[in-house]
């Protein structure tokens, strides 16, 4: 009752419709038809479908030739594990077969599509056939809108090969590259119109940066494929940019965080899974090859630069990839702070030399050095030694953050001397403006490494310039103990020196300068002979303000400590001398009675003489004043030439 015989089938193969119509509209409503006995078992995946075969072979090729090629003339199963979408899309299109409604949506119709391909149900088996109907959908629903497009693109990623046999995926990634142009060009258009100022970055509500989002869930292939179609049809680099900052942190699953610490423990720890750390790695090597071209004012954050190259040394990526990375991060260098330099040592066979590594910082700044700047649009006409250059801004900005990287290195304990000299040596002179940071950085790795080698540590002093340190860090240098003598000699000498032309600037007053080379005839002519600058200089300081008062203040101690030091240094001479004399003396013998004796006599004789010399003899007191005063100054000068 309704059911074709197969010999019925193989002759009627060649037309296009061998049911009758009463059939399909007895059953349009109908699903699974129960008022007929099925004849044909269908099998798809694990599920078995009761049939019929007239509305199966009436709409689909395949179908109907499995069955004319048939020996058994009453088969009654058959196979068709290769369905696209398996059991879901055969049933949809066994309902189509059947004439039950199907609706056809964003959701199914790239399932459909290729079931319908799969099936053979074309136009040449049956007029209004399922492959017709999917193409209509796709052409009038689907192609014209990017989200549609997006969203059938991701769901064709579980219907490969067959969504790439009917062209389905080429051709929803060029509608995409289309419609986001189409829609750049409009925006930009009719911000012209509105005469609204230029907008550097794409909006927040912009409908670029809501496909960019709805992207991020594509796999790595068809992402590739897609943003490279974009970038061809000209899509902005910025847009491009926030598209991969999306797709990177919905892939790599927290790992683009500023966190050195954890994360070369998420990627490559012990116990982490080789085929994610394989997959993260490729994405890793995908997102770097897809970034916009190299120049020092791209629009990829400093932040997102330094997040790839930690992930990309975590997972081990390919060399290329590394050194790309270090090459971008290099050429924006000014945008960096220290938290993007600050890079964890790898974790491989060998154990590292440290929790950071020192290598590639001291790569990104040879980048950063290395930069040919001729083509560059800033780049001509300025003296790269001048203050006011911009590349010599850019290279004090980069000698504070390498001061600070140095700074928090240096309290690693495992670091090398000679990866850390190698860094403080890195910069040139004129990088520094002043040295305070550098020498911060070693004193705290000098306090830290105590048992580092003499000349080791002569070296590391060696890279600050002294002449560049200021006032309290001179003044903490003379009594560090962490450093060698020769530096603290020099920091003094500097220091002095400084104090000097301090002194010759301010307009050589003439007490101060008594007071700091120790002259005390300068001394007298300021407060005798000198008597009209005086004067001069009281109405001066009588308008002295307070800031001026609190700077002489501290030149007045500069002095004094200087003075002590250089007390100190003569003390341990005279100390030396009393103790070689001490050794004459025992080793002359019996002379020495006699020279005591003789020493002895001498001192009652001047306190004699003393005891009887009349009180009222200015003449004598002005003269024995005057010869200590000369005694002293000859003794202060030659000290002071004795150090410097």
């Amino acid at each position: 009752m309704g059911v074709a015989t197969v010999t019925e089938l193989k002759q009627s193969i060649s037309g296009k419709r061998t049911f009758r119509p009463s059939l399909i509209s007895r059953h349009a409503n109908e699903w699974p038809p129960t008022d007929v006995s099925s004849d044909l078992t269908v099998e798809v995946g694990t599920s078995s479908f009761a049939l019929h075969k007239f509305p199966l072979v009436s709409r689909s090729g395949k179908i109907r030739r499995l069955v004319a090629e048939a020996k058994d003339a009453k088969l009654a199963r058959l196979s068709l594990h290769g369905t696209p979408g398996g059991a879901p899309a055969f049933e949809l299109a066994a309902k189509f077969c059947y004439g039950v409604h199907v609706d056809v949506t964003v959701a199914n119709v790239a399932m459909l599509r290729c079931a319908a391909h799969y099936l053979q149900m074309t136009e040449d088996f049956s007029d209004k056939n399922l492959e017709l109907r999917a193409e209509a959908f796709l052409r009038d629903a689907v192609l014209p809108s990017i989200a549609s497009s997006v969203a059938v693109l991701r769901s064709c990623e579980a219907l490969l090969p067959a969504a790439e046999d009917v062209n389905l995926v080429a051709r929803l990634i060029a509608a995409i590259a289309n419609n986001v142009c189409k829609e750049q060009l409009t925006s930009g258009l009719s911000k012209l119109d509105q005469m609204k100022p230029v907008v550097t970055a794409v909006e927040l509500d912009s409908p670029a940066e809501w496909w960019g989002k709805s992207v991020a869930g594509l796999g790595l292939d068809f992402f590739q494929r897609l943003l490279s179609a974009v970038k061809a049809k000209g899509l902005k680099q910025e847009t491009v940019t926030r598209i991969l900052i999306n797709y990177a942190q919905n892939s790599l699953h927290g790992l683009m965080a500023r966190d050195v610490h954890h994360g070369a423990a998420k990627c490559g720890g012990a116990g982490a899974d080789a085929d994610a750390v394989k997959k993260q790695r490729a994405v890793v090597e995908a997102i770097v090859g897809l970034l916009p071209a190299q120049s020092k004012k791209s629009p990829v954050p400093m932040a997102f630069l330094s997040g790839l190259l930690k992930t990309a040394m975590a997972v081990s990526a390919s060399s290329i990839c590394r050194a790309d990375l270090e090459k971008r991060i290099g050429m924006q260098l000014d945008q960096a702070i220290l938290e993007d330099i600050l890079i964890a040592a790898g974790t491989g066979a060998a154990p590292p030399a440290g929790l950071y590594d020192t290598d590639v910082v001291a790569r990104i700044f040879a980048v950063f050095l290395n930069l040919d700047d001729e083509n560059e649009e800033d780049g001509g006409g300025f003296d790269y030694d001048s203050p006011r250059s911009p590349k010599q801004s850019l290279l004090v900005k980069a000698a504070k953050l390498l001061d600070s990287y140095l700074a928090e290195v240096a309290l690693d304990s495992n670091l090398l001397p000679s990866k850390f000299i190698s860094l403080a040596e890195l910069l040139p002179d004129h990088a520094r403006l002043v040295t305070d940071g550098l020498y911060r950085a070693v004193d705290i790795f000098l306090k830290v490494h105590p048992n580092i080698k003499e000349a080791e540590r002569y070296r590391l002093c060696k890279a600050i310039d002294c002449q560049r340190l200021t006032p309290d860090a001179c003044s903490h240098a003379a009594q560090n103990e962490r450093l060698p003598v020769q530096m603290a000699v020099q920091v003094l000498y500097f220091e002095q020196l400084r104090l000097r032309s301090a002194i010759q600037a301010g307009g050589g007053g003439g007490h101060d300068a008594a007071l700091f080379f120790g002259c005390a005839s300068a001394a007298a002519s300021a407060h005798g002979g000198g008597g009209g600058m005086r004067s001069g200089s009281g109405v001066g300081s009588g308008a002295m303000s307070p800031r001026d008062n609190y700077a002489s203040v501290r030149r007045e101690n500069r002095e004094l400590k200087l003075e002590v030091a250089r007390m100190r240094m003569r003390l341990t001479d005279l100390e030396k001398d009393h103790v070689s004399m001490k050794r004459e003396l025992v080793r002359v013998g019996p002379a020495n009675r006699l020279l005591r004796g003789f020493t002895r006599s001498l001192s009652r004789l001047n306190e004699l003489f003393r005891l009887r010399r009349p009180a009222a003899e200015p003449g004598l007191q002005q003269l024995g004043a005057k010869a200590t005063a000369d005694a002293k100054v000859l003794f202060q000068r030659r000290r002071r030439h004795s150090i410097s």
